[in-house]
């Protein structure tokens, strides 16, 4: 049950984190500050630990009411951040196409498959 607090914890973290980016990119219009990013690392690197050791986690008492609802918790929270982080990839694509196409010479059709992908790796 400890693992498991852990990773919820961890997870409500990156949750608000996530936010954070989204405020940022909406309302700054521009990719996030380095602060942040390092910040999101740092929050993957222990998200890796916290995997590590549900992983390694005893199973006994994994059927008990109170563990079944805060995985239930946790599973909710992951889904809450996997929407948001989508959204934020939209937003930073849009934001980085549009500093794209206003930089880019009249004559321009548009962003090629190969710079959207440049983009998305570069902002990933």
């Amino acid at each position: 049950m400890e693992a498991l607090q852990q990773h919820q914890q961890l997870c409500d973290e990156l949750h608000e984190l996530t936010l954070e980016e989204n405020r940022f990119l909406q309302q700054h219009q521009r990719a996030p500050d380095t602060p942040l990013l390092e910040k999101k690392r740092t929050l993957v690197a222990r998200l890796d630990d916290t995997l590590g050791a549900l992983r390694n986690a005893p199973r006994d008492g994994t059927n008990a009411p109170g563990f079944r609802h805060a995985l239930e918790k946790t599973r909710s929270r992951i889904l809450q951040i996997l929407q948001l982080d989508k959204e934020n990839e939209q937003l930073l694509l849009r934001v980085s196409l549009t500093g794209n196409r206003l930089s880019a010479p009249p004559a321009s059709t548009g962003a090629s498959p190969s710079m959207l992908q440049k983009i998305y790796q570069r902002h990933r």
